[in-house]
């Protein structure tokens, strides 16, 4: 009698014990899934500000530089047509007040609600200071997410405003 009670105390102590570490992964999980995402975001500012860097020391015409640019989450928008960069990602994390754009050095960053998902988007127009282009055409070319960085070049072609050529290698 006495064993068959103390595998049904030990069962009932397993079962509130799993209970309760499930009740802690539903908490912690999002958490941790949002502080990715703010990293996320974080280190993407942080890459549109080195590309922001690279084009302000490239020097003269014929001037190139080679850029790893890894994305984990999101897409990269090269857009020759509006001489911008513009980065997008889907996350869990309310970067900034929804609908109402910030600015962060050079980089205006939106957040829109979609659901329970909020849409973070990532600017840096340079239609008053440069002409971009991609692949030596005013065209758009996207970036998305993968497991090996990308090989970016810029290409400095001068001229007034100056053309910056960007390509993947």
């Amino acid at each position: 009698m006495k064993r068959g009670q103390i595998w049904v105390e030990t069962v009932i102590y397993t079962l509130i014990a799993l209970v309760m570490i499930g009740l802690v992964l539903s908490y912690v999980g999002p958490r941790v899934e949002e502080l990715q995402d703010k990293s996320l975001i974080e280190q993407s500012i942080a890459l549109i500000k080195d590309i922001d860097s690279t084009l302000l020391t490239m020097g003269g015409t014929g001037n190139q530089r080679l850029i790893e640019l890894g994305i984990k989450k999101g897409s990269l928008k090269i857009d020759g047509v509006n001489d911008e960069l513009f980065f997008e990602i889907e996350s869990k994390y309310t970067y900034s007040e929804p609908g109402i754009p910030i600015e962060h050095g050079v980089v205006i960053i939106n957040t829109e609600k979609r659901g329970k998902f909020n849409r973070v988007t990532l600017l840096r127009n340079y239609s008053l200071v440069y002409n971009i282009t991609y692949d030596g055409e005013d065209k758009s070319k996207t970036l998305n997410k993968a497991s090996l960085p990308y090989k970016l070049s810029i290409l400095n072609k001068g001229g007034s405003p100056p053309v910056i050529d960007f390509s993947i290698k």
